[in-house]
């Protein structure tokens, strides 16, 4: 005890800061984006200053300002976003809930490979329907052309899958289809 005793000092320091910073960025009291921000800003200053009462942990203390500087830009999208998770395991959570129900639909133990084939809309679907039940008016689409779009893209993308498919099993079969399908283009009937 009487070894580590003067370090205590430097830990009630920056415990102090780590807390305070925390308690800002948990925004109990439902303060708005630029709110938060200038809190934030206003410790990160204030650490900045007096970061010389942080004795041995100064070093800490100069990395934990550098990960909020870096981490800055993105850091208050959740305090005007209601919805959008506070942080990397509220995230994750809401990805590995997608990927649990999608496991359990499938029986695969591994993502589906239609997720990388559809795209980001069965993500969508499933983040949109944990709000709230849709009719089926508002699934209808509004625009008929942008739909077809949207289907056509998924269907290119369908075909290049199983073309990359075909190529892996048996490439020099799948080349030699692709050269005589070009010399049947080339040459004359």
């Amino acid at each position: 005890m009487a070894d580590t005793a003067s370090l205590w000092p430097d830990v009630h320091v920056t415990y102090g800061w780590v807390q305070r910073a925390a308690h800002i960025l948990n925004n109990e009291d439902q303060r708005s984006e630029a709110a938060v921000k200038r809190r934030l800003q206003g410790l990160l200053g204030a650490m900045t200053r007096h970061r010389a009462k942080a004795g041995a942990l100064a070093p800490a203390v100069d990395h934990f300002l550098k990960v909020s500087h870096s981490y800055w830009p993105g850091l208050f999208h959740c305090y005007s976003l209601p919805d959008l998770p506070r942080t990397n395991n509220d995230l994750e959570q809401f990805f590995g809930a997608h990927r649990y129900h999608e496991r359990r639909a499938t029986g695969r133990k591994g993502a589906s490979p239609a997720f990388v084939l559809r795209g980001a809309g069965p993500l969508v679907a499933s983040a949109a329907t944990r709000l709230r039940p849709f009719t089926g008016e508002e699934l209808a689409p509004d625009q008929t052309q942008t739909w077809q779009e949207l289907r056509q893209r998924l269907e290119t993308r369908r075909q290049q899958r199983t073309q990359r498919r075909r190529f892996r099993r048996a490439p020099a079969a799948y080349l030699a289809k692709l050269e005589a399908d070009l010399l049947q283009l080339i040459l004359p009937p």
